[in-house]
């Protein structure tokens, strides 16, 4: 495990992350972060779980759908008890809520701005 960047932004730790090893990851309250995957400014709950090879707040920056006044600053916010599958690419100003699968992201993307929620509020 890598992390490469840290700050405060809006007043919540904001951190890049690098997966390099072979093997899961439980880091900060039960989040497990799977092989390969490639985190960059998100806000990630308790309880989830990232898969291999993820992408996580990469790219272009768009206004949220959702609310673009919360989800801003180029942040990826995922609440908790979250399954983000493996292979998957999400923009920045995205929100995720539940467990989702690979038929939630189209292409294997969820675009800047998008958001994905199942199971309750954000």
């Amino acid at each position: 495990l890598q992390f490469l960047l840290g700050e405060i932004l809006a007043g919540v730790f904001v951190v890049v992350i690098h997966i390099l090893s072979a093997r899961l990851h439980h880091f900060l309250h039960r989040q497990v972060v799977g092989e390969g995957a490639v985190i960059e400014e998100a806000i990630i709950a308790e309880d989830c779980k990232i898969g291999d090879k993820t992408k996580i707040g990469l790219g272009d920056e768009k206004p949220s759908k959702l609310n673009k006044d919360v989800y801003s600053f180029g942040l990826v916010t995922i609440g908790e008890n979250s399954i983000i599958p493996s292979n998957v690419t999400i923009g920045k100003n995205t929100a995720i809520k539940g467990p989702t699968t690979t038929e939630d992201y189209p292409g294997g993307e969820l675009e800047a701005g998008e958001y994905i929620i199942k199971g309750g509020e954000l």
